[in-house]
């Protein structure tokens, strides 16, 4: 990160310092356990931070149990450091604005009189910007990931200027819309990808394969890896990834396909037994181990219409055929499961497992036949005109029979499930719909959810379904890229950026919150929010571009 200043007032001159500091909570979930750190003063001053007796391959709270947390800065003239107590090394700063250079070697419990590693600089007299003040904060764990072919390790490089031009981008693209989606767009980008990470393996002689990000043939599954933080740990969840993938289409279309390889690559070993698609890697971040038992949670139709939808937008996105043309196999016998299954939806969960299971669901019947649909676009892709054309008789017949099955008796909103006529949700899996121009589902449904939401909204915004009157902010922004007017957009839009706004957490960007008060309702920090970036990939997709790379 990086901090500069400039002055407001001409006299008399400003005079800044800038300081800053991390904790040993950095290396641990357990505030009970011992840490021990270290202060190295050439020319970058580096505090580092470690458990004395870490766990491999663990987490506490969503924080790993072994590895070592990094601050450094600089060594410039007017850097100075401090590691002790918080509120004495804090207090050091505010009473004479430097640090004393000075270390703490009683190793204790990280509660213990809570040690901090402090960093702070003087700017002097400020009249114009400074150069920035660059601080860099990481984790260093080695290896990484713990998965049955080899460990793996992580690396990661200074991007400062492209960052820059990255926010500017970011603004340009958001402010079309309005100001109040940059504000939420600009908070969910930094929070999404905090919670991935590349992994490399080493050589035989122990040095860093650099080219080891780059899926390749041999069975080694993680390349890419996330953690399905604050909810159950689960190590590249399907349902997590899905909701996050407009941020890595937006940014790097490349990162979601290190993500999609990894599931790619186990389940196309036949070790998941099996016929719709697996929900996680491993039961607990950074164990990669898979559910060679099938036991993983079952979430048949979301994860098997999610692993395809995005196949596809990245085929599209990219022109990069290789997944769909690797994996078409297993593409192929996730869609004669939708088949099976999307239409009528078992009794089953959704994403929003929270919720609860639920029969004949209206918004997981959509993902399943977008999901068909989908597939047929795969199939064109690659040639396959027979199959191309089975899969898209389906859609349409199904999208037909949907019609009756989900609409309520008033005709005035959808159904949460089929036949029940007071019940209606958000209907956000038709996004994929609109994202890739697939024309599915006849405007007169967009429409009439537009007309709907409006008449249902709640201060913060339209409840997840009429179960509960909680909502999640992912989804919230994915229907209001269904909207057919700026009002129904701006009604979802202004509710995420109320809740985002309103002071009621402590906690990083939550997902899940009450729409009647703004109250949090558990997740934070999730990888979910990359969802929020939905709208900037609206004109990347275009039905008359899809032949371009055959």
């Amino acid at each position: 990160m990086a901090v500069s200043a400039a002055s407001t007032r001409r006299s008399p001159p400003a005079l800044l310092q800038v300081y800053s500091d991390v904790s040993a909570e950095w290396v641990s979930g357990d505030n009970s356990l011992i840490a021990n750190w270290s202060t190295t003063t050439d020319s970058i001053i580096t505090h580092q931070v470690q458990l004395t007796t870490p766990v491999p391959f663990s987490e506490i709270n969503d924080h790993t149990q072994y590895g070592s947390a990094f601050y450094s800065t600089p060594n410039t003239a007017s850097a100075t450091f401090q590691s002790g107590a918080d509120v004495v090394v804090r207090a050091q700063f505010i009473n004479s604005g430097a640090l004393p250079n000075a270390r703490d070697t009683n190793f204790r419990v990280v509660s213990n009189n809570w040690p901090v590693f402090a960093l702070a600089r003087d700017l002097g007299t400020v009249t114009a910007a400074t150069e920035p003040v660059v601080f860099s904060v990481g984790h260093f764990r080695d290896p990484v990931i713990h998965s049955p072919a080899q460990p793996t390790s992580s690396r990661h490089s200074n991007a400062f200027a492209r960052a820059q031009a990255f926010d500017t981008k970011v603004q340009n693209d958001a402010n079309k819309i309005s100001a109040d989606y940059t504000g939420i767009v600009e908070l969910s980008i930094r929070q999404a990808f905090g919670t991935i990470e590349f992994t490399i393996s080493k050589n035989a002689d122990g040095s860093f394969n650099a080219n080891d990000i780059r899926p390749r043939k041999q069975l080694r599954y993680l390349t890419l890896c996330q953690s399905e933080i604050s909810s159950n740990g689960n190590m590249n969840t399907v349902d997590v990834i899905f909701p996050a993938w407009p941020l890595f289409l937006y940014t790097n279309p490349a990162i979601g396909k290190y993500l999609l390889e990894a599931s790619f690559r186990y389940q196309a070993t036949g070790q998941y037994p099996n016929k719709f698609s697996i929900h996680d890697l491993g039961a607990r971040c950074p164990n990669a181990t898979g559910h060679n038992d099938g036991n993983d949670e079952h979430i048949p139709v979301e994860e098997s219409g999610n692993m395809i939808i995005m196949s596809l937008s990245y085929a599209e996105k990219t022109g990069d055929h290789s997944h769909i043309q690797q994996y078409s196999a297993l593409l192929d016998q996730w869609t004669q499961f939708l088949i099976e299954d999307s239409l009528i939806p078992a009794n089953q969960i959704s994403t929003d497992d929270f919720a609860g299971p639920l029969a004949n669901q209206t918004n997981l019947a959509i993902k399943g036949i977008i999901g068909i649909r989908a597939m047929e676009e795969i199939e064109n892709l690659l040639g396959n005109t027979a199959k191309a054309v089975n899969y898209s008789a389906f859609a349409s017949d199904y999208v037909g029979q949907w019609q009756t099955l989900s609409a309520s008796s008033s005709g005035q909103h959808l159904t949460l499930s089929y036949g029940n006529s007071s019940s209606w949700g958000l209907s956000y899996n038709l996004f994929a719909d609109k994202m890739l121009k697939l024309n599915l589902f006849p405007e007169s449904v967009y429409t009439m959810q537009t007309a709907w939401y409006k008449t249902v909204a709640q201060p913060f915004g339209v409840p997840l379904d009429t179960r509960h009157t909680y909502t999640k902010s992912d989804w919230e922004i994915w229907t209001a890229g269904i909207m057919t007017d700026s009002a129904g957009r701006d009604l979802f839009i202004g509710a995420v950026k109320r809740w985002a706004s309103d002071g009621l957490s402590s906690q990083p960007f939550g997902d899940w919150y009450e729409t009647t008060d703004g109250r949090p309702q558990g997740f934070r920090a999730r990888p979910v929010v990359g969802g929020h970036l939905a709208y900037p990939l609206m004109p990347f997709f275009s039905r008359s571009s899809l032949v371009r790379s055959l």
